[in-house]
């Protein structure tokens, strides 16, 4: 599947979904009645196509991106047991160390987000067909379900 089919899927099935690009990275927001200021959000899934945010999947290659799908801890730690915890994140993060024996720049295979794995984050770059139909749909549909859940409890505050 390619980047413009993926998005198209996630805003066709999913409700209340808004989409930001920037540099031509997209982010997917529930904002369901457009309530939550710009500022307050948090993506559940993104889809990124360059280098803007870290090199670690050196997606200045053409053709290639990242998808990004931010899932609950319980689903993480099932795929992938516990998140690496680099002693000092910020600087790992920053300075593009990582840990992790994962290849980050493997096509079509889920494995931990390279810096927000910690915070049970996921991506897969270029997903094939078979691998989205049995394990991105499932994965962004757990994405979107928390998404909406948060919502509810932030509306709930109020």
């Amino acid at each position: 599947m390619n980047e413009f089919e993926i998005n198209q899927y996630i805003t066709d099935t999913f409700e209340g979904v808004d989409v930001v690009t920037d540099s031509g990275n997209s982010f997917f927001f529930h904002n369901p009645d457009s309530t939550i200021p710009p500022d307050h959000r948090v993506p559940f899934v993104t889809l990124v196509i360059n280098d803007l945010y870290d090199q670690f999947s050196n997606l200045n290659r053409p053709s290639v991106f990242r998808l990004n799908i931010g899932i609950g801890k319980q689903t993480f730690r099932s795929l992938f047991g516990e998140p690496s915890l680099p002693s000092d994140r910020d600087s790992a993060a920053i300075s593009g160390e990582n840990e992790s024996s994962y290849d980050f720049t493997a096509l079509d295979q889920i494995m931990p987000h390279p810096v927000y794995g910690r915070i049970f984050w996921v991506c897969v770059l270029n997903p094939g067909k078979k691998t989205f139909e049995t394990k991105v749909h499932q994965l962004l549909t757990e994405a979107y379900e928390l998404a909406v859940s948060k919502h509810k409890r932030r509306v709930v505050r109020r």
